[in-house]
């Protein structure tokens, strides 16, 4: 029986400080004009992952990811009622698993509907990186001048079609007098899984064993990242319940029926 087995996985929880902004051209005007920023919503479009074997550690490999949020963020000009400017904003994130080793050569054929059978091409038993992630909390957002420098604060290259399609304009690097910076909580599993012949036992659903938290001590954190460690990681974002309850009341029943239809 060939399974996929888990060989390495990672539960990760980070606070992402002064995350660069990158407005549309029309944002990039609103900002320029604006006397403040706060957060609005942020959404992750797009994940790119990268697998690269550690060369003086066996069975050990890096995962590079590069996270694109859709960042809508609440500018406020000289009229009290906010005006909303859309961008981008990227994060690199990098993790070390174990994933083994295996040299084997796989291969198989499947049956094509609409043409001849073939063999499908060569390939091996290395491990595949898997990321599941939710979309992370605005924590904070700021507005500077081109002149104050930030550790984040560099220019991105290339940019996935799929990605730039999801905005209502063209994106700008936000060099004419003003940019932005945000703060953002993103919770993510991070695995390496391969195929593998193997009798695995049934099990329930298998929680997260690692958790990266820093811990910040105490309640009443004003840093955004503290308020960020305070919070409990969404297990049921990533593992749906074994069972549905009923509702009894006539809302909750109305609206069961409802979503059955």
């Amino acid at each position: 029986m060939r399974c996929l087995f888990q060989s390495g996985r990672s539960s990760d929880k980070d606070c992402i400080e002064d995350l660069r902004f990158y407005p549309t051209a029309c944002g990039q005007d609103i900002l320029n004009r604006a006397q403040s920023v706060k957060g609005g919503k942020v959404e992750l479009l797009y994940t790119y992952i990268d697998v690269e074997p550690v060369v003086f550690n066996r069975g050990f490999y890096t995962v590079d990811m590069r996270f694109f949020y859709h960042v809508t963020l609440n500018a406020y000009c000289a009229c009290p009622r906010p005006v909303e400017v859309e961008g981008l904003c990227v994060f690199d994130k990098r993790v070390i698993l174990f994933g083994s080793e295996g040299n084997a050569k796989i291969f198989s054929s499947r049956v094509r509907i609409d043409g001849m059978d073939r063999q499908m091409l060569e390939r091996s038993n290395m491990p595949i990186a898997v990321v599941e992630a939710v979309d992370p909390i605005l924590l904070d957002a700021k507005l500077v001048e081109c002149c104050e420098s930030r550790c984040c604060d560099c220019d991105i290259c290339e940019i996935p079609p799929c990605v730039c399609q999801c905005f209502g304009g063209e994106l700008t690097m936000g060099d004419d007098c003003r940019r932005a910076f945000v703060t953002l909580g993103q919770f993510s599993i991070v695995k390496l899984e391969r195929e593998s012949q193997l009798l695995i036992p049934m099990y329930d659903y298998c929680l997260p064993c690692k958790d990266c938290t820093n811990g910040c001590g105490g309640s009443g954190c004003e840093d955004p990242c503290e308020l960020f460690q305070n919070i409990s990681f969404p297990v049921d974002e990533f593992f749906p319940p074994n069972s549905l309850n009923t509702p009894c009341d006539y809302e909750g029943t109305k609206q069961y029926c409802n979503c059955r239809k």
